[in-house]
């Protein structure tokens, strides 16, 4: 995984909770209490997995609860300063989400050992998209909180809804 996840969640954490929780999640992982993540670097996708994981145990929160935070600060904090380029291309939620797969190849194309997920699209009616997840990551509550983020960014009121095996419902308004 690449280290700009890990760096927004640390972001997120530092700013909502303090930066004493961002240290008690980077112990209870078992890494060093000033570790800093890099952008570019590549994160072990086991060490970024227990660094989830240990977010939800320290701060109290399902998955999903932290998977909907982590989207809507990486939509509306984050991704504004690092890639509002590409946000600023898309008009609507609807436009951004169709664009998610091709954004991750561009963006990953000139990152050595980038493996992004890749989505597929597939329309129920005029109203209601289902992006399908294709990770070894297993992240789909990620994918669902990252779809209301994104409705939030654009004020939109989006409907989020993870559909097992690998799909997250969106229903626009």
């Amino acid at each position: 995984m690449k280290g700009t996840i890990i760096r927004c969640l640390d972001e997120l954490v530092t700013s909502r909770f303090g930066g004493d929780k961002w240290k008690e999640i980077l112990r209870e992982t078992g890494l060093p209490p000033f570790k800093l993540y890099i952008p570019l670097q590549d994160v072990d996708d086991d060490e970024a997995l227990r660094l989830i994981q240990s977010t939800c145990k320290v701060l109290g929160l399902s998955l999903q609860q932290a998977a909907d935070a982590f989207g809507e600060y990486w939509m509306t904090v984050y991704a504004p300063k690092v890639y509002k380029s590409f946000l600023e291309k898309a008009k609507s939620a609807r436009d951004f989400l169709l664009a998610m797969d091709q954004l991750h190849t561009t963006v990953t194309s000139t990152m050595a050992n980038a493996r992004p997920p890749h989505f597929d699209y597939e329309w129920t009616d005029p109203k209601t998209l289902h992006m399908i997840y294709k990770s070894h990551r297993n992240l789909l509550p990620l994918l669902a909180g990252l779809a209301r983020g994104v409705g939030k960014y654009y004020g939109q009121d989006l409907e989020v809804s993870i559909v097992p095996p690998n799909r997250v419902r969106i229903v626009f308004p």
